[in-house]
């Protein structure tokens, strides 16, 4: 996502043949007074090098990143967070997974990232406990997340042969090139991820390529689409960075066999769609706008028990704005409809809408935030909407999370 920054500067110098005596005058009493030295040039505001995490905002790693010299390795990076939260929620689905309360405290993230960003052999990788907190599902602990249901103790992390600074080779266990929002609850405005996020996957084992030409920059994936371990997905993106403030993505892929896989990582319908991206990314402080628009379908495949197709269509708007002294304001607006006769929301041919609210502050390692969010469901399927019985049609939830980030 995106998600591409940079920063340029740039220096000008007087022609000599422009100088005479009132150009050399007027250079003159621009000058200090005599004894006085020159004012000092300001440093360039220090940028990242680590390859990831990739965090959209407001929440930021510190720079400069704390970096350890390995002897033969090179220059090694190592950084993590560690944060825990509260969450409350009316209407819930008691059932579907256990655990899920109407109160309950928790880990959101004890991660480290360790990784090498220069030279020709480059790692990351990403080791740890995390929760995933999800609009519209039911909320999975992290020890469920991370040992029982989603991707491990080891989330993420690839190796990176980067022979050139425009190309480079990365197979692993990848951050999807999928949608707007990230994984995790720290890589985003708002902590608890989008009814669009939950049509896409989040981690792949797989193979990707990258390339940069000018303001273009290109990625292409062979996968297993939502980790089931079927390499059959074929992933790619196309961004256009305007400016240093303003980019363009494009994202398109799918699945080009059949997987006859389904667990809660690796749902059937969503193993064997198509997902189609467009994504604006506005970037400058104090503002950080993020409006995209998604498109689903899953064919019909007999052979696997797809009996019919299905699709979605979705947008959303994600915002930050920066209120000064560590303090931000961020918020999502989105809406999603399904079609056809497979269940893709909550039940076939139902919506939804979401609206979340979430204050942060962070000063140095320190950050903590909270969310009030809501989300109104439409044309449900008796049963499969919330509460205990699953007739409910909406749900709200307030969450509080605090840690450090370094």
């Amino acid at each position: 996502m995106n998600k591409i920054k940079n920063s340029i500067a740039s220096a000008a110098a007087f022609a000599w043949g422009l100088l005479g005596a009132g150009a050399t005058s007027a250079w003159a009493q621009d000058q200090p007074p005599a004894g006085e030295p020159p004012a000092a040039e300001q440093p360039a505001a220090p940028t990242s090098p680590l390859i990831a995490p990739s965090i959209t905002g407001p929440l930021t790693i510190q720079l400069p990143p704390n970096k350890y010299d390995m002897g033969p390795l090179g220059d090694i990076y190592v950084d993590g967070i560690g944060s825990g939260l509260f969450q409350w929620q009316n209407n819930v689905v008691p059932n579907v997974i256990p655990g899920n309360r109407a109160t309950q405290f928790d880990l959101s993230n004890g991660q480290v990232f360790i990784q090498k960003t220069d030279g020709l052999v480059q790692f990351y990788a990403q080791a740890g406990a995390y929760s995933l907190p999800d609009l519209g599902l039911p909320y999975i602990s992290a020890q469920k997340a991370t040992f029982n249901n989603l991707w491990g103790p080891f989330p993420q992390g690839f190796l990176k042969i980067a022979p050139t600074d425009n190309f480079s080779i990365s197979a692993g266990k990848l951050p999807t090139l999928m949608g707007a929002e990230y994984t995790f609850s720290f890589e985003n405005i708002n902590i608890q991820r989008g009814l669009l996020w939950n049509q896409e996957n989040a981690v792949n084992k797989g193979v990707q390529g990258n390339y940069t030409i000018g303001p273009v920059a290109l990625a292409l994936s062979f996968n297993d689409g939502f980790d089931s371990g079927v390499w059959n997905w074929v992933t790619g993106s196309v961004t256009y960075t305007l400016d240093s403030a303003n980019s363009f993505e494009f994202f398109g892929g799918g699945n080009v066999g059949r997987t006859n896989v389904n667990t809660l990582r690796s749902p059937l319908l969503l193993n064997n769609s198509q997902v189609y991206n467009l994504i604006y990314t506005y970037n400058s402080d104090p503002w950080i706008i993020q409006p995209y628009f998604q498109a689903t379908h899953v064919p019909t495949n007999n052979k696997i028990g797809i009996a019919s197709s299905a699709s979605t269509f979705g947008g959303a708007l994600l915002a930050s704005y920066s209120l000064g002294g560590g303090f931000s304001l961020g918020g999502r607006l989105e809406y999603i409809g399904t079609t056809g006769n497979n269940n893709l929301l909550y039940g076939p041919g139902s919506g939804a809408f979401s609206i979340s609210l979430t204050p942060t502050f962070q000063y140095n390692y320190f950050f903590a935030r909270g969310e009030v969010a809501w989300v109104k469901a439409n044309g449900i399927t008796s049963g499969l909407g919330f509460g205990s019985d699953g007739n409910n049609t909406s749900q709200t939830r307030l969450v509080i999370e605090t840690g450090i980030l370094f």
